[in-house]
């Protein structure tokens, strides 16, 4: 990777916006020794804690608090990084940054903290990532999940079909380096059978990823179906509290509320909406509206009917006009008042669900049904918290060695693509990543990280 190392320093408070009793205020660069003596008139030791007095540039005090001074390469940034930490009052915070700021430092762009970590290969670009995930972490599974990632248990997999991979092609090359060798190293070698062996690795990888993408974006659930099939009364069983305005008037639900909840740590961000119906009423029309767009963009639609009467013509009429490709589950609710059991069970395809909102009988069986539309495997301690990059990677990567073991008789083709498969994975770490994906990533961090 291209040296591009910077010089400067930047400082920014890493602490969240508001009062709080501590607030921090970190600093990176080049020599900071002489920095942190204009700002507190100490020599600092490295990794000491010291009780100092922040100055002005006239020499009064701004506040008084703790300085520590992390000295290069044994900082986060790689850098030499310094910690104001002071009173977490917004004004103090500004106070000390304009400080830093006076003494010539520049305000830090967003993520670039992050990103000199990267630079001075503290941190791989996965493990940056890791960073921002674990600080936007909703779940407890995602932020352990996101940890993992951070210590390096995913940029170890990758390593290690790198690894494999490069093993591999300088076996298939070397047909390429030496044709007039009548020795089949594809075949003393068993190039096929460490291919095959690749392909199941990088498809259990691209498995757990796929998981650990449900932990950071979740699923997104609509609820539809015909008025008063008691919608909004399942979206309040599921959030656990009454969120919905619940009536026996048809169209009480004017537009989609939403709603976010966990299973199993996955997040589930469930949508109620309208019920779909023909009507005059203009605002009912809109909502109406509203509710066929919701659910065009749903991963997943739970249709409500009444399980007093069964999926009627009207039911099956609303399920014709689901986009195509559309997952659905059908639940049977008021499955109390139609003196039914909960239960569960399959037509064709699609999953049926009997229980009763209102009471919350069956409610579990559905529970299982989300996690299962999900892929959730269950346990959730393996997985990977993948971006849509990463996911995007190891979809190429899988891809080119697919084709790859396609063309095993054709050894320049099966050789470009197992480079171009290589190229793919690096390209998760960082080793192989161009300046404006750089720059597109570390811009969604937070400022001070």
């Amino acid at each position: 990777m291209e040296n591009r190392l910077p010089s400067d320093i930047i400082a920014a408070v890493a602490t969240a916006p508001g009062r709080g009793g501590i607030g921090v205020v970190r600093v990176s660069g080049p020599r900071l020794l002489p920095f942190a003596e204009a700002l507190s008139g100490l020599r600092l030791s490295p990794r000491v804690a010291a009780l100092a007095t922040f100055r002005g540039s006239l020499g009064e005090p701004l506040d008084q608090g703790i300085l520590i001074h992390f000295p290069a390469p044994h900082s986060f940034t790689g850098e030499d990084v310094l910690e104001l930490q002071g009173h977490g009052g917004p004004m103090v915070m500004r106070m000390l940054l304009t400080r830093c700021l006076e003494l010539g430092a520049r305000l830090a762009e967003p993520g670039e903290f992050s990103r000199r970590a990267f630079l001075n290969e503290k941190l791989d670009l996965a493990q940056a990532e890791a960073v921002a995930d674990l600080i936007e972490a909703t779940t407890a599974a995602a932020a352990r999940s996101a940890l993992r990632s951070l210590t390096g248990e995913f940029s170890h997999s990758i390593h290690t079909l790198v690894s494999d991979l490069t093993e591999l092609r300088m076996l298939v090359e070397a047909t390429l380096d030496f044709p007039e060798e009548e020795i089949d190293v594809l075949r003393d070698t068993d190039a096929t059978a460490r291919l095959e062996k690749l392909r199941q690795n990088l498809a259990d990888l691209r498995q757990r990823a796929r998981q650990g993408s449900l932990l950071r974006t979740g699923l997104r659930v609509v609820l539809a179906g015909l008025p008063n099939a008691g919608k909004s009364s399942l979206l309040n069983r599921l959030a656990g509290e009454e969120r919905a305005i619940v009536t026996d008037i048809a169209g009480t639900t004017r537009d989609a509320l939403r709603e976010t909840i966990q299973i199993e740590g996955i997040p589930l961000h469930i949508i109620d909406t309208a019920g779909l119906r023909d009507s005059d009423d203009v605002v009912e029309k809109i909502g109406i509206e509203r509710s066929w767009k919701e659910i065009e963009s749903a991963d997943l639609v739970l249709q409500l009917v009444d399980a007093r009467s069964g999926v009627t013509p009207a039911d099956r009429a609303v399920a014709a006009r689901l986009p195509s490709g559309t997952r659905r589950v059908v639940v049977h609710n008021k499955c109390d008042l139609a003196h039914k059991e909960p239960r569960r069970w399959e037509e064709g395809v699609c999953v049926h669900v009997a229980l009763s909102a209102k009471l919350g009988g069956g409610i579990d069986l559905l529970h299982d049904v989300l996690l299962e539309k999900a892929g959730w495997i269950g346990h959730g301690e393996d997985v990977i918290l993948a971006r849509e990059r990463h996911l995007e990677a190891l979809a190429e990567a899988a891809a080119c060695l697919d084709r790859a073991a396609a063309q095993l008789g054709g050894i320049e083709f099966c050789a470009e693509e197992l480079r171009l498969g290589q190229d793919a994975l690096s390209r998760i770490t960082g080793e192989f990543t161009p300046d404006d994906l750089l720059g597109a990533i570390f811009s969604r961090f937070c400022i001070g990280k």
